[in-house]
């Protein structure tokens, strides 16, 4: 089968949504199939290497075309019919590219058959009448995992910081917050933080990596003990889920797009909080408390994140989905 990624438009960078279609097509590409990469201009993603074909505004022959990012949709539908039936990967709900009006007209009403990468997504396409197949990108088992016991005389927060137009997606100030609330109250508290940015030098965050390895993103889960996710646009949130890995417990919020709806039970895999901040910050505080809650969570999100499946299961079922249309 010959597989083209459509990323016109849109581009490789630096991000988690880069990142999660160079693992798809690299793994594709190592369970034997033809793997293209079609961009607009050089592949400036240098996290994971790309071992599948990178194109420049070229479009070889294919069964599959798959538009990801919405920017590359329109191109996508345009594609001549010798590049393959036509597919789009929706992992999140792009509102930052236009407003929800028009991804219902420019989005979702293009002809193409709709993938998404998890609960939440599915269900906001089904709210717009639109149906579509769940298939989820998979976890790196090898590369996150239990490794360390964690420090019983202090407890580490843990989440994602971010600045711009994603900070009040993230709600990266709920997570500052809550851990200023709780150093109040609590001794022994630290926060640690990872994203992309600069490191914003508050003094609330102990300690800051800027765009972790893979070595560092497995150090920095070991060492937390709370995953902090108040979260409210997401397809399929992918750190609070590599962190459950390492048996860290998780919270979350109930929002619609949390990106959590697929492996976080409430009181059985982490907690979900109500949509507030007053909520959330309470949750993270019961954790913070209760050290044998928090044990029990994190064996139990392990074991969940270990159901929904490695990357290489996960891209058979999307292979075995495209088959269903050849």
């Amino acid at each position: 089968m010959k597989i083209i990624f459509d990323l016109r438009n849109t581009g490789l960078g630096n991000q988690g949504g880069s990142a999660t279609l160079v693992n798809c097509a690299n793994t594709l590409f190592k369970l034997g199939y033809e793997v293209y990469v079609v961009d607009s201009m050089k592949n400036q993603h240098t996290w994971t290497p790309l071992l599948a074909k990178h194109m420049i505004n070229k479009l070889p022959d294919a069964d599959v075309i798959i538009a990801t990012g919405y920017q590359s949709v329109r191109a996508t539908v345009k594609a001549p019919t010798r590049c393959g039936v036509k597919f789009h990967y929706i992992r999140a709900w792009e509102t930052w590219q236009m407003s929800e009006q028009a991804i219902v007209k420019n989005i979702l009403q293009q002809p193409t058959i709709k993938i998404v990468n998890g609960i939440g997504l599915q269900k906001k396409l089904k709210s717009c009448n639109i149906d579509s197949k769940i298939i989820r990108p998979g976890y790196d088992f090898e590369d996150f995992y239990l490794q360390t016991k964690r420090n019983n005389q202090t407890i580490i927060l843990g989440g994602v910081y971010r600045t711009g137009k994603f900070a009040h997606i993230k709600r990266t100030d709920w997570i500052l917050r809550a851990a200023t609330r709780i150093k109040k109250k609590i001794k022994n508290v630290e926060l640690w933080m990872f994203g992309t940015e600069s490191n914003p030098n508050y003094s609330v965050i102990d300690k800051y990596f800027r765009s972790p390895s893979k070595e560092d993103k497995q150090y920095f889960y070991n060492m937390i003990d709370i995953f902090l996710a108040p979260t409210k646009q997401e397809g399929l949130h992918m750190p609070p889920a590599e962190s459950m890995l390492t048996e860290t417990a998780v919270v979350g919020t109930n929002a619609e797009l949390s990106g959590m709806q697929d492996y976080l039970i409430h009181e059985k895999t982490g907690l979900v909080s109500d949509n507030n901040f007053q909520s959330f910050s309470t949750n993270v505080e019961k954790l913070v408390i209760n050290k044998n809650f928090r044990k029990r969570l994190g064996v139990n999100g392990r074991m969940k994140i270990l159901d929904i499946g490695d990357r290489k299961s996960n891209m058979k079922k999307m292979v075995e989905y495209f088959e269903e249309y050849l």
